[in-house]
């Protein structure tokens, strides 16, 4: 897998993703967790065709920051860049915006895995 693989996932802010509903907050904004998942969600989908079919991305650890408010009904874009890979050790640049600019940026860490094996070590509840 090659680093510079880049891609970008788009959203747009509703009720059910602010601060409000999710509970992070009390105001009607983009969500720090709901950032958070779209910036995921471009990094899975950076190398999700260099995969095997039998194999997934699964997060691992995100550090970001989440600069300023979004409002209901903006549009909020997520790129994420794949800077390393070291085995099966996926490192990512992740920055999140909305029409009037950067609302968020941070690294987040994936690991490939395999589908079944991953699941097959989850424990019946």
């Amino acid at each position: 897998m090659e680093t510079g693989r880049k891609y970008t996932s788009q959203t747009v802010v509703t009720e059910s993703i602010t601060a409000k509903s999710v509970g992070s907050g009390d105001l009607s904004v983009l969500a720090t967790p709901a950032m958070v998942a779209l910036m995921e969600n471009a990094a899975m989908n950076a190398v999700a065709e260099a995969l095997e079919p039998s194999q997934t991305t699964v997060g691992s650890e995100i550090s970001t920051t989440h600069l300023r408010p979004t409002p209901e009904g903006a549009v909020v874009r997520a790129t994420a860049t794949l800077v390393a890979v070291e085995g099966r050790k996926l490192s990512f640049e992740v920055v999140a915006e909305d029409a009037q600019g950067i609302i968020g940026e941070g690294k987040h860490t994936r690991y490939i895995v395999d589908r079944e094996r991953f699941m097959a070590k989850m424990v019946a509840q």
